[in-house]
């Protein structure tokens, strides 16, 4: 049965993107189905969003419908099963014709410098994710089994099984660069194998030795992008024929100087100032800090600024055995479920926001927030506001205890509210500092609540959107005559001029999901 409604949602997605000559590719993140579209114009977006499975639509560099975790994977085969299936045709080339200047022109205005070099950045460590994530939680089980003494002689195993990735964790981010930038992918992973070889501690740089590993992902970031212009270059000027001998060994070999000779050293320095940085915010101003941090992520994550962390994340775990800043960062989420909670309770006669909410809320507290985000905060307008307060309030708690001397972190990124609790490790017991990470989430969930009950809603917004549903004899036809009112037993639609109302095309009582110029969020 289960089968039977994700084909079905499939099959009901296809035509509304313009049909299987239109989509060039097919994939999924924890939440998003990415579709590569020939021509977005094709897409019908009102009818997709009226989809009771769909719970937003994002415009980046590829269309993507927000399905929600779990969904997403099961939807995603059967979608590609289609597309298959399909048999081809010359509409297909027409298409593609038509669409490229609409596509060429559509990245050009949405593809500004900062946010093509995040996505970039993004592109080159979200596929490590997880990765970090699994080595992450065995690292934590061994730890544990460590301080308990139990089973001696699998502490050892699951170390080496933790620890081995991290080790090279430089290679598979050259690797991943090289292949971001245009360059052969392998090159870029041999460039980067120098920085944590064993033998760089027989190097002496500005009168140092070096160590192995020194520079970490920045080092190995910047040697691959390195060997990726050394190696178009020696593309450009090389005779063909001797192309397949000369170039590659260009390319590692020049490269590979620089980084000996430079790289590693300056990165090493960036990395230790970074995680020198992060220590000093946190023991000086832990609580106002975390104030900011975890009030301003939600708003970073909209403007698709996040991605920018996400090396600095990598830099601490690599230092540190864990970063201090996403049990902070993950506050935010927390905030945002107080705030859905509040919402669920004051919009008690509608219907359709209510369902949303019941839906999307499993995922919120595991902290996949992209459905509240976008099916309920974000285009109610005053409770987004009012779910990075709660966030704030929450990253202050965590940031206060990192003052006082209890440090935080988390052996891995990507995960966050209840799902970062395998991943949460610090300086102290691993049962306190466990218990000052789910005292952070109470605060943002109870904050979050009572800044939504309270003020998350002006006298007019209840009014509106608590509106009676109109009765099915007074709307002509299926959709109403103006196409305002719901079908029967669903509330109706608020006029989009109402601050934080739902416009008249979207869903009857269902608020309308933004669709800023942003990267996605997360994996």
């Amino acid at each position: 049965m289960t089968d039977d409604k994700n084909r079905a949602t499939a099959a009901a997605i296809l035509p509304l993107v313009g049909g299987p000559g239109n989509i060039t590719s097919i994939a999924h993140c924890m939440t998003r189905l990415r579709l590569g579209l020939r021509d977005r114009s094709l897409v019908r977006e009102d009818e997709l969003k009226a989809l009771p499975a769909v719970l937003g639509t994002v415009e980046d560099d590829t269309y993507q419908i927000v399905l929600g975790p779990g969904t997403v994977a099961k939807v995603t085969p059967e979608l590609q099963a289609l597309v298959d299936a399909a048999p081809a045709s010359r509409s297909a080339e027409q298409l593609a014709d038509r669409g490229a200047e609409i596509r060429a022109a559509r990245k050009a205005k949405n593809a500004t410098p900062v946010k093509l070099m995040l996505r970039r950045i993004a592109n080159i460590f979200v596929p490590l994710i997880p990765a970090l994530i699994g080595c992450g939680i065995v690292a934590g089980l061994n730890g544990l089994l460590a301080n308990l003494g139990w089973l001696p002689s699998l502490v050892p195993a699951l170390g080496a099984i933790a620890s081995g990735f991290m080790s090279l964790i430089a290679v598979f981010v050259g690797y991943n660069t090289a292949k971001e930038f245009g360059g052969t992918p392998i090159l870029g992973g041999a460039v980067a194998a120098v920085i944590p070889f064993a033998g760089v501690a027989k190097v002496t740089v500005f009168g140092e030795t070096l160590s192995p590993g020194q520079g970490g992902v920045l080092g190995a970031l910047g040697a691959a992008l390195l060997a990726v212009y050394v190696e178009k270059w020696c593309r450009r000027w090389v005779p063909e024929a001797l192309d397949v001998l000369v170039t590659p060994t260009l390319t590692v070999l020049l490269t590979g100087l620089v980084t000996l000779y430079g790289l590693m050293f300056l990165a090493g320095e960036v990395s230790t100032a970074i995680g020198s940085f992060a220590t000093w915010l946190l023991a000086g101003g832990g609580a106002l800090a975390g104030l900011v941090l975890g009030g301003l992520f939600l708003p970073l994550v909209m403007l698709g600024l996040h991605q920018a962390l996400i090396p600095i994340h990598t830099t601490l775990i690599e230092q540190q055995g864990y970063t201090v800043l996403l049990p902070i960062l993950a506050m935010a989420g927390a905030g945002q479920v107080g705030c859905a909670i509040a919402v669920y309770y004051r919009l008690r006669r509608n219907g359709s926001i209510r369902a949303t909410i019941k839906s999307a809320l499993p995922a919120g507290f595991l902290g996949v927030g992209e459905p509240l985000i976008y099916g309920v905060s974000l285009p109610l307008g005053r409770p987004f506001v009012t779910a990075c307060i709660g966030g704030a309030a929450g990253g202050a708690f965590v940031g206060l205890f990192n003052q006082l001397g209890t440090t935080v972190g988390s052996t891995a990124i990507g995960p966050s509210g209840w799902a970062l609790f395998p991943l949460i490790q610090g300086d102290r017991s691993l049962a306190f500092t466990i218990a000052v990470y789910a005292g952070g989430l109470l605060t943002g969930y109870l904050v979050g609540f009572l800044a939504t009950y309270f003020f998350g809603f002006t006298r007019q917004m209840l009014t509106e959107l608590n509106a009676e549903p109109v009765p099915a004899a007074t709307v002509d036809g299926p959709a109403g005559a103006a196409g305002a009112e719901g079908s029967a037993g669903e509330p109706a639609a608020v006029p989009a001029a109402v601050p934080g109302a739902v416009p008249a095309e979207a869903p009857a009582g269902r608020p309308a999901e933004a669709r800023p110029d942003r990267a996605p969020i997360g994996v």
